[in-house]
């Protein structure tokens, strides 16, 4: 059987073919009787639009490139929140209508590839998952004029809206919750110096520890299990009396429960150990991780809805999500 066309719903309704285009194109402007008339025509015919023309009327693909900048080697398998992010984002564009084509950037060719596919006017809008310091993409992606938000705040393009965690409150939750347990010498494994989150959290970190008079410890892991191991080891090199550590997120505060058991540290009498993110292997370690709870699929939504209003009113004011500590046994 035949598809029904635009002129076979045209003549079905009496009406112009230029009308059915207007009505099911969206425009408004239609009489509410001529709108009646096509849409019980386009009901009776089984009428549906043809995208590539369709879009040639609007000048809308009802595409969003989900950018995603992290190396794809173990992306969705070693860290769980990739995944929240992307399958919570996916499923809200989805509901709104929008195809979504995931894009992975981690390497140079492969961010020319977005590039390129962006400027062919493949997509709508652009979203942005974790970018480093020194990735020029969305800066590059920026600069082509397509609605773009994007889930943190992007070092090289700070004009992007975004969506963030109060990273640096999270962060004065957690220590303060140490030293309210009575923890002198705290120290901290940071993320990636090159994220503003990892930025924001060793902020928060320095600046309760400063009002309170108490020095400062630092490593610096890569947000990994192994990177929170070895920051932890170095940690206790440097600082055998330490009794606290603070990870920028969960799993390197793992990590760090790892090498404390090899060194023999019990957590949390020698050692309390707290994290950041609340995933779901926190409540699965050995004791039971304290974390500040920033829920990934929240930020997702919100950075959804945030790039769909660009298409609206062009709104670009960040937003910043609260997080919540929340207390288990390890600290």
């Amino acid at each position: 059987m035949k598809r029904p066309t635009l002129e076979a719903v045209a003549a079905r309704a009496g009406v112009s073919k230029s009308t059915v285009s207007r009505v099911v194109n969206g425009d408004t402007t239609v009489t509410p009787n001529f709108r009646e008339l096509v849409l019980r025509a386009v009901n009776e015919l089984g009428y549906v639009p043809n995208s590539v023309a369709r879009s040639l009327v609007t000048q809308r693909t009802n595409s969003i490139a989900l950018v995603v900048s992290d190396p794809p080697a173990g992306l969705f398998s070693d860290d769980p929140m990739f995944s929240a992010v992307v399958r919570s984002a996916s499923r809200a564009l989805e509901a709104a209508s929008k195809q979504v084509v995931l894009m992975l950037a981690g390497s140079d060719e492969s961010r020319v590839r977005v590039q390129e596919y962006v400027a062919a006017g493949h997509v709508d809008g652009v979203m942005l998952v974790s970018f480093y310091g020194a990735d020029p993409l969305p800066a590059a992606l920026m600069r082509m004029g397509l609605p773009m938000a994007s889930f943190g705040k992007p070092v090289s393009a700070p004009s992007v809206p975004y969506v963030d965690n109060d990273n640096l409150g999270g962060a004065r939750q957690a220590v303060e919750h140490l030293l309210s347990r009575g923890r002198r010498r705290i120290a901290t494994i940071s993320g990636p110096l090159d994220m503003i989150a990892s930025q924001d959290r060793l902020t928060g970190y320095r600046e309760t520890l400063r009002d309170t008079g108490r020095r400062s410890i630092i490593a610096v892991g890569d947000f990994t299990r192994v990177s929170g191991d070895q920051a932890m080891c170095q940690l206790l090199e440097d600082d055998p009396g330490l009794d606290a550590v603070f990870a920028a997120n969960d799993l390197m505060a793992i990590g760090a429960l790892h090498a404390l058991r090899r060194a023999g540290r019990r957590v949390p009498d020698d050692v309390a150990v707290v994290g950041f993110d609340d995933i779901e292997a926190a409540l699965y370690t050995d004791p039971p991780l304290t974390t500040v709870r920033s829920p990934m699929a929240d930020q997702a939504l919100a950075v959804v809805s945030l790039l769909l209003g660009l298409f609206e009113d062009g709104r670009t004011d960040p937003v910043i999500l609260p997080t919540e500590l929340v207390v288990r046994e390890s600290g």
